[in-house]
């Protein structure tokens, strides 16, 4: 939900259920208003009369007077009724239109007050179902851009002859592909991942090889990307030195491999893209507190992440206060690698977060493993 949506749900945050005087009536509904319209009327028809029965005046000077004085009092109610009437058809109206923005102001304490905040919410729903087909479109964008760059490069080093079609080139290339499918079809189903009903994959896996394959895919995609590049005349990072310390080095962990991969993945495509020009990205590996928990860390040598922005860097779209990553070429991306990062590390009831650095950014993963020893 946007900022002006979670607003508006603060200052409303459920129906009117105080408790009503007046017998259940509210002194300001509408059914009160127009009963004092009806009685104010009678109660200016009476007074005219008995002053005209007192003052010997004649009665349809009475009559005329009360007529005048009942209408007028009959328009400012009326007025005060289909005011904010137009006022919500037209907010209705934008709607339908697909602007989401506009809301309908709340200042009245009637039935059209409680319509009011009925609108206001609906539009608060809508512009937060209009954002995720927005982030559905982006997140199935960013997370099928890795698999289909990593089988690019290699098809491509197969029909240039770097590489040869033998066995071990042609498992990489099927990976690829088995990962490219898992995706679609966990993308595909993005719509169960706010309710948190994603469901997760556990096993035991060895840290060092699993790690290894990822920095190895990673750098294979950064190939590939560069001779995306240079085909069109621009640049990319082929610089940056990856590096992988798993201590001890039999390591193993329990997680769901496929989210943790999602995990590093972004994360070391974000430590790369704000990395100075032949810097450093590492990403290291320990044994957590519980059985079979992980602890995670991915430094960079870039500038960092100001103090101020260490729990907005996870929100969707926000690319942080560094406008610009280092190195030629390099786009700031959609801002969502954080955001899934923190996703799939939520999933598995762990933490992520920013970390103190002398140098650079440092992000810290912590996985809970399991809560007694497995096999």
């Amino acid at each position: 939900m946007s900022s002006r949506g979670r607003e508006a749900a603060r200052r409303n945050p459920g129906p009117r259920t105080t408790g009503e005087p007046w017998g259940g009536v509210r002194p300001f509904s509408i059914k009160t208003k127009l009963g004092a319209l009806v009685v104010t009327s009678v109660l200016i028809t009476t007074g005219l009369s008995v002053i005209a029965v007192h003052t010997k005046t004649e009665l349809r000077f009475i009559t005329v007077f009360s007529m005048i004085a009942t209408l007028l009092i009959t328009q400012f109610v009326a007025h005060s009724l289909t005011a904010p009437l137009d006022e919500m058809n037209a907010v209705a109206r934008s709607i339908s239109h697909g602007d989401y923005t506009r809301r309908v102001r709340e200042n009245r304490r009637d039935e059209l007050g409680d319509l009011a905040v009925t609108i206001n919410r609906m539009a608060d729903d809508l512009e937060a179902q209009d954002l995720q087909r927005k982030e559905l479109v982006a997140n199935v964008s960013h997370e099928l851009r890795t698999p289909i760059a990593g089988l690019r490069a290699v098809l491509e080093n197969i029909v240039d002859g770097v590489t040869e079609a033998d066995p071990e080139t042609m498992r990489t290339a099927l990976g690829q592909t088995e990962r490219l499918g898992r995706l679609v079809e966990t993308l595909l189903d993005l719509s169960r991942l706010d309710n948190g009903v994603i469901p997760l994959r556990k096993r035991r896996f060895e840290v060092w090889p699993y790690l290894s394959g990822v920095l190895k895919e990673a750098n294979m995609v950064a190939s590939a990307r560069a001779g995306i590049a240079s085909g069109s005349g621009s640049h990319s990072r082929t610089d940056v030195h990856l590096a992988l310390d798993v201590f001890p080095p039999e390591l193993t962990a329990h997680a769901d491999p496929e989210r943790i991969h999602q995990v590093v993945a972004n994360l070391i495509d974000n430590a790369v893209k704000h990395s100075p020009p032949h810097g450093r990205v590492t990403v290291r590996a320990r044994r957590g507190e519980l059985p079979e928990s992980l602890e995670l860390e991915v430094l960079d040598e870039g500038p960092g992440i100001p103090r101020s922005e260490w729990r907005r860097v996870f929100e969707r779209f926000n690319r942080g206060s560094v406008s610009r990553p280092h190195g030629p070429g390099s786009d700031g991306g959609t801002g969502l690698g954080l955001a899934i990062a923190r996703w799939a590390v939520d999933l598995h009831g762990g933490r992520i977060g920013v970390a103190e650095s002398e140098r650079g950014c440092r992000i810290l993963i912590t996985l809970p493993g399991l809560p007694s020893t497995s096999g």
